[in-house]
């Protein structure tokens, strides 16, 4: 026991952890621990990680910044700049060399060694939740490769903590998931929240594996061969959830992404940010002007006039809605909150801004000097201005067209989204953040529910009536109206709407066969660039390994 202790400790220590069981963990009763809080301070660590996985320069830029729906150009000549990584990305010319690249495979290997230390020290604990954790380490375990097995082709087989994991590629890495969410699964519990890996949360990780099992197979097939088999699990894993009676779609759509939304039944699997000592805003605050402050307790919590959506993706919400604006269509693009003249006194509750994606004249609180105006006890509300770029007299007018030239770059360019409620906690509009990250949400699963169909079978009416159910569920507004026919192109059009900024875009391209398109700024067709390079930092330092790590082709 003592050993165990140690390793807890540390583990506490140089990590900060969660208690599982919904509360913070008292680090300040280091010794003399409980079972019961060696178990929690051994099994807290390998979810630690997911956080940071889920930041903006992390998995978000990878999934989102490299595709058809976001990118992030030189903002003013001065700003987003980063030696070109996020033009690269977007364009399809990253090297190994990237930062963003670096730190997710870090993140991601970080996670998969913390599972091997808690699935190596859990066993000698002697408490009752020792079953569940062993299996919420080795799901979550598999979960972490299967992220690494997406972004970069392989995953690490690690039992022993001080062993040289083994690399598997292609059908080996896809056999070796399966058995390990499977093996994980009898032992998961089903009933403690979206912040761990429960029976239905590997239930849909084991879907979207079946899913994207003929791109994982052969990466880079000039069609991919979608077995039949395979799409029958798919249906199966996602059946189990639908029926499982235990989720349910919100009628609120942005309540989903709310700072509150821990206990919304449509989350299955998602980033538990309630503990403050882990979670970040920078969803929220990534694609805001730097003039935009969100919180009147906090003159110091602005956004940072980051990536914004590229007309391409706007352009396919207004093709499917014309002659009518999406906005006033469907409810995932849009939400008003704040209704106000163009000048105005509000009290601070009243304060709440527009949710989804962001178009034209922005409002919000009027900042000068570094504190808000105030009328009495209320606070002066109107038009922003791009006071914090030195253009006091520039309004913040964001606009359709946003490229890669000095004109596109400018901060007003593109329109941007606010998804993520923007934490009200956020003192610095970066740290604080309380909405949990959705990983695997029912919204989802009905669509690959949907697509698995389509790809078995052709059955567009199954397909459709998944998808219609998904739409007719957003009633706290006027829910998005029945499409009439289904077909692939309309499915990808559809999973872009209902989970657009969730890091899920780059993935669906690749299994649609649409990756190597153009779009704004990108033309590069090349196939080898559906998995990105292994950082040239990791291949280093595998170097006394002769051929231990080999680079993706192509790069």
């Amino acid at each position: 026991m003592k050993k165990i202790l140690i390793v807890t400790i540390a583990l506490l220590g140089l990590n900060g952890c969660t208690n599982l069981t919904e509360n913070v963990l008292d680090e300040s009763s280091a010794t003399g621990l409980t079972e019961k809080q060696a178990a929690d301070g051994n099994l807290a660590p390998v979810y630690a990680r997911l956080p940071d996985i889920f930041q903006h320069t992390t998995y978000f830029a990878l999934q989102e910044i490299s595709t058809d729906e976001a990118i992030l150009p030189y903002r003013g000549g001065t700003d987003w700049g980063d030696n070109g990584i996020y033009l690269a990305l977007h364009q399809h010319t990253h090297t190994s060399t990237d930062p963003n690249l670096r730190n997710t495979w870090g993140h991601l290997t970080q996670g998969i060694s913390r599972a091997v230390t808690a699935l190596n020290t859990l066993p000698g604990i002697n408490d009752s939740s020792v079953k569940t954790y062993i299996a919420e380490a080795r799901g979550m375990r598999a979960y972490y490769n299967m992220v690494l097995l997406d972004l970069f082709g392989l995953v690490f087989v690690k039992d022993d903590p001080q062993g040289v994991s083994q690399i598997l590629r292609g059908a080996e890495a896809l056999e070796y998931l399966k058995a390990e969410f499977l093996a994980a699964e009898p032992d998961l519990a089903t009933n403690v929240g979206p912040g761990r890996l429960t029976k239905a949360g590997v239930w849909g990780l084991l879907a979207r594996l079946y899913l994207n099992a003929a791109v994982y197979r052969d990466r880079y097939a000039a069609q991919f061969s979608f077995k039949p088999e395979d799409m029958d699990k798919a249906i199966e894993y996602c059946d189990k959830i639908i029926s499982s009676g235990q989720y349910q779609l919100s009628a609120d759509y942005f309540s989903i992404f709310n700072a509150d939304n821990h206990t919304n039944k449509e989350l299955i699997f998602a980033v538990d940010q309630r503990a403050e000592l882990n979670g970040h805003n920078r969803l929220a605050y990534f694609s805001l002007s730097g003039d935009q402050f969100p919180l009147p307790a906090f003159p110091g919590a602005n956004g940072t006039d980051g990536p914004a959506i590229t007309p391409d993706f706007y352009q396919s919400w207004v093709a499917a809605y014309a002659p009518g604006d999406p906005a006033g269509r469907d409810p995932r693009f849009y939400k008003k909150n704040l209704n106000i003249p163009a000048d105005s006194c509000m009290a601070a509750a009243d304060v709440i801004m527009d949710r989804g994606i962001l178009r034209g004249p922005q409002y919000g609180l009027v900042r000068v000097n570094g504190a808000f105006v105030r009328c009495g006890s209320n606070y002066r509300v109107g038009k922003l201005f791009n006071v914090t770029r030195n253009r006091p007299t520039l309004p913040v007018t964001f606009t359709e067209q946003v490229d890669f030239t000095v004109t596109g770059s400018d901060y007003n360019t593109g329109y941007r989204v606010l998804k993520y409620e923007f934490s009200p906690k956020s003192q610095s509009g970066r740290n604080l953040g309380d909405v949990d990250i959705s990983i695997v949400r029912l919204a989802d699963v009905y669509l690959m529910r949907a697509e698995a169909k389509l790809r078995k079978s052709n059955d567009a009416a199954a397909a459709l009536a998944d998808v219609n159910t998904v739409r007719a569920a957003r009633t706290s507004t006027t829910p998005a109206p029945a499409l009439t026919s289904m077909n692939l192109d309309l499915l990808l059009r559809e999973r872009g709407f209902e989970l657009y900024w969730e890091m899920v875009r780059r993935t669906d391209l690749i299994r649609f066969g649409k990756y190597e398109g153009k779009w704004t700024e990108k033309t590069d067709a090349n196939p080898q660039k559906r998995i990105f390079p292994i950082p040239q930092t990791a291949i280093d330092g595998a170097s006394n390994l002769p051929g231990y790590l080999a680079q993706n082709p192509g790069y």
